[in-house]
This record gives structure tokens, C-alpha cells and sequence, in this order.
């Protein structure tokens, strides 16, 4: 199954929610009908979901005709509908807004909210709520921050000045400090920089260092130290994926509570009470559209 790589010319489903409608471009292939192809194409939702969907008329094309479950199909065709999840878990924390105007609106994240849908969640995302929340549609988070990740996060709120914000990240003209609780090194002396190659690993989802050209690097210290652990203040120059557990986990200290790194445990679900102890603590970069100094500190302690 192929997309394609342009967007749609108009969304023939409303938002709702706070979600966008998903879509698909159909690829080449032989099938009976619609359902036929859904079914092939999601083989982990139901037959009686599909049927339930197209009932409440929530399955269109891109000229936003509803289509029946026995409606032809061919290559082409574009197929817009809501995704649904059964069961979502709910997350039992609260997102705290820091900052809110024209152009931007910054948040305090909480532990295990994801940023955007995917996978296991979607209006238990910190975008959906948002957008239920402001009204505004528009919303987008301009850089990453891990699920089990809490702290300070920006969301553009509007196209029109998007760009500006996402080139200060895409520049490296933006300081981020993160504050991490992990075990104490007395063999190591402090502040040190940490340099590697981190490329993806062959698990879904991690990453591992290795030989060649450095592509990461994070400036650490101790900000006190507590009992077996110490609190770290880190800031990273670069911003690949998991750096900062990849650090702190190759220099033999991985961040308290990480269940991927130094070794990937099986998934058993979230454990509400065991957030990872990582803290985006604070962000700040001068406002490309007034030239402001901007600093936006997260409320949260390890």
C-alpha cells in the first residue's frame, strides 16, 4: 500500500475531536470491493468495525462521496476515514499551558502522554487534547519529545510563522536543558561532554552507538548529588533520538526507571507509579518573528 506523497486538495471529512481524518491512496491491486480491501489492508480491525464505520457514513472518497461496503474499488482512489482505537488507556495526568499567543503556544508535558496519535493512542496525546482544548486545528508540535519524556514542548499555532520557529531547531539555535536522576559515577569527573556516532538499532525504536564520525553530543553535569543517584543537568548540542538515555546509559548511568536502555525490557505496560526520570526542564532561543529573548522553564521536579 502506497500513499501518496501529496496532501489531499481539501479534507472531505470535518475534524473531529480533535482528529484529522486519516486517509489512504489505493495501489495497485484486484479486490472485490471496499470492505474487500479494507479488511486486506487492516487486518487488525474487524470486519464488524468496518461495517459499524461505514454505517455511520464515516467512509469517503476524496470527492467526499460515502461509500458502501460492497462500493467498487480501483487504483487511484483515495479513502478518507476516522481511526478509532478500542479500549484507549486513559492517561491520568495533566498537561499545564506555560504560554499561549499568535504564534506559539508552550506546554508542560506530563510522563506518558505522547505528543501525537500513533499506535496504542490517540486522543490520550497531548496534540488532541490541545486542539480540543484551544479550539485551534492548526496546532503543531515543532520539535520531539519522548512519551515517557516530561517538560517544556512548542506547538506553532499557526502556518503562517511555522517555518520561522522550526529553522531556529533545524539551525541549533535553540537551548534546551534536561534534568535527569540516574546512579552516581565516582570514577568519572564532572562537567564532561559526551560524543558518539548513534545510529538505529535493530530493535524497533532504539538506538546504539558506534564507530565513526560523531552525529551526537551532550554537555553534562551534577546539579546535587542523592544518596545512590545524582541529579544530572544535561544539555544536548544535537538532537538525535533517545540521545540523552543512550548517553547517560553508555557512561554507565542510565536514567532511573528506563526501560530501554542500557537493555530493552519487554513491554508489561505502563506503570503509572515509575516515570522515567527525565525532565525537559527548560527551553530558550530568541523569538525569530520580534527578536525577543524567550525562556520557558517546566513547573516538574525529579
Amino acid at each position: 500500500m502506497q500513499k501518496n506523497p501529496h496532501n489531499p486538495p481539501a479534507l472531505p471529512l470535518p475534524i473531529r475531536h480533535g482528529v484529522m481524518p486519516s486517509y489512504l491512496w489505493l495501489p495497485e491491486g484486484q479486490w472485490s470491493d471496499l470492505l474487500d480491501f479494507l479488511t486486506s489492508q487492516f487486518p487488525d480491525v474487524s470486519t464488524q468495525r468496518w461495517l459499524s464505520r461505514i454505517e455511520r457514513r464515516e467512509v469517503v472518497d476524496q470527492h467526499g462521496s460515502v461509500l458502501q461496503a460492497n462500493s467498487p474499488v480501483k487504483r487511484g482512489m483515495c479513502v478518507f476515514y476516522y481511526r478509532e482505537i478500542e479500549d484507549e488507556t486513559p492517561i491520568p495526568f495533566s498537561e499545564v499551558i506555560l504560554y499561549h499567543d499568535e504564534h506559539l503556544l508552550v506546554v508542560d508535558k506530563p510522563h506518558f502522554l505522547p505528543v501525537t496519535p500513533g499506535g496504542r493512542f490517540l486522543q490520550e496525546t497531548l496534540l488532541v487534547r490541545l486542539k480540543k482544548q484551544t479550539g485551534n486545528q492548526h496546532l503543531t508540535p515543532i520539535h520531539r519529545l519522548d512519551r515517557e519524556t516530561a517538560g517544556v514542548i512548542l506547538f506553532s499555532t499557526t502556518p503562517a510563522t511555522r517555518g520561522a520557529y522550526q529553522t531556529l531547531f533545524q539551525h541549533r539555535r535553540v537551548h534546551k536543558t534536561y534534568h535527569a536522576l540516574a546512579p552516581h559515577l565516582p570514577d568519572q569527573i564532572f562537567p564532561l561532554v559526551r560524543r558518539s556516532r548513534m545510529e538505529d538499532a535493530e530493535q524497533f525504536f532504539v538506538m546504539r552507538e558506534v564507530e565513526g564520525e560523531t552525529n551526537s553530543e551532550t554537555r553534562i553535569a551534577i546539579i546535587e548529588h542523592r544518596g545512590i543517584n545524582d541529579l544530572y543537568e544535561l544539555k544536548p548540542l544535537t538532537g538525535k533520538r533517545h540521545q540523552l538515555r543512550m548517553h547517560l546509559a553508555s557512561l554507565g548511568a542510565p536514567i532511573v526507571n528506563d526501560t530501554f536502555y542500557p537493555v530493552t525490557l519487554p513491554c508489561k505496560g505502563d506503570d503509572f507509579s515509575a516515570p522515567l526520570q527525565l525532565l525537559a526542564k527548560s527551553i530558550a532561543f530568541t523569538d525569530p518573528i520580534n527578536g525577543e529573548y524567550r525562556q520557558f522553564d517546566s513547573a516538574q521536579s525529579l
